[in-house]
């Protein structure tokens, strides 16, 4: 059973991810950068799904460099169901037949007032974020459910829990919230082979917020009551221990990390 205790009970080395393969989602760039260089910092061997990063490949080539692991570049669509099965079967052929950890990642937003929305631009949001995020944990459990075993982490958002402002993303926000549920229901359905977390992170400064206004921008800081964004790297712990040992006993969590704003 996935959740059966651990031999290990020392602190640290319950951290430890050698012999591990991880699987990370939109692992190129942004908070999914950090999750890889996290994940192979602990030991893992990495594989980075993108689909427009150009620089992918020289991206894993240094993490697998600086951590003396094996890190690979896969290209797919998570909203392609199809697509993105097969590239994890791919993945576990290349990286000696098994799966350990898969972060799913991949993630877009956009700011539309609700009553604007057209159906293209709702639809794009939910391919990514709602319906590729499922995609990928299916095609990850099918793996798991065979194998006995496996960690699915998903990067969901504060944007779950609260309404965002002054900026207007209904859509983005539902996706997240549907995340958040989504993990909760698969932790409950693959408990006898799989793990299943979710991390949500309050505002990070990555490329993802920097077409927002300097004024938007001036608001959230007066939000948050730890008066800064976080950095992706400040994230790497969480997902390293959801990952790990270290947190075997929890499935169906979410874990925020925002600063403090979904508080007051």
């Amino acid at each position: 059973m996935v959740l059966a205790q651990p031999q290990n009970k020392h602190v640290l080395k319950a951290f430890d991810l050698t012999g591990k393969v991880a699987v990370v989602t939109g692992g190129a760039r942004g908070i999914g950068l950090e999750v890889s260089k996290g994940l192979a910092e602990a030991g893992a061997d990495v594989a980075i799904i993108y689909n427009t990063s150009a620089t992918a490949s020289s991206t894993a080539s240094e993490i697998a460099s600086a951590n003396k692991i094996t890190c690979r570049a896969y290209k797919a669509n998570v909203s392609d169901k199809a697509e993105i099965s097969s590239t994890l079967a791919q993945i576990r052929s290349d990286f000696g037949g098994k799966l350990d950890i898969v972060v799913v990642n991949s993630g877009i937003a956009s700011a539309v007032p609700a009553e604007e929305y057209t159906p293209e631009q709702w639809r794009q949001i939910m391919d990514v974020n709602l319906d590729g995020a499922f995609y990928t944990a299916q095609a990850a459990g099918k793996i798991f459910k065979k194998q006995g075993y496996g960690n699915v982490i998903f990067t969901a958002s504060v944007s779950a829990q609260l309404v965002n402002v002054p900026q207007k993303q209904a859509a983005y926000n539902a996706s997240k919230a549907g995340v958040v549920q989504l993990a909760k229901c698969l932790s409950v359905e693959w408990v006898d082979f799989c793990r299943v977390n979710c991390i949500s992170p309050g505002f990070i400064a990555t490329e993802i917020l920097d077409h927002h206004p300097t004024d938007w921008r001036n608001k959230w800081y007066d939000m948050i009551p730890a008066k800064r964004m976080a950095q992706t790297y400040e994230l790497k712990g969480a997902y390293v221990f959801a990952a790990s040992d270290a947190s075997s006993y929890m499935t169906g969590a979410d874990i925020v990390i925002d600063g403090g704003y979904t508080l007051p």
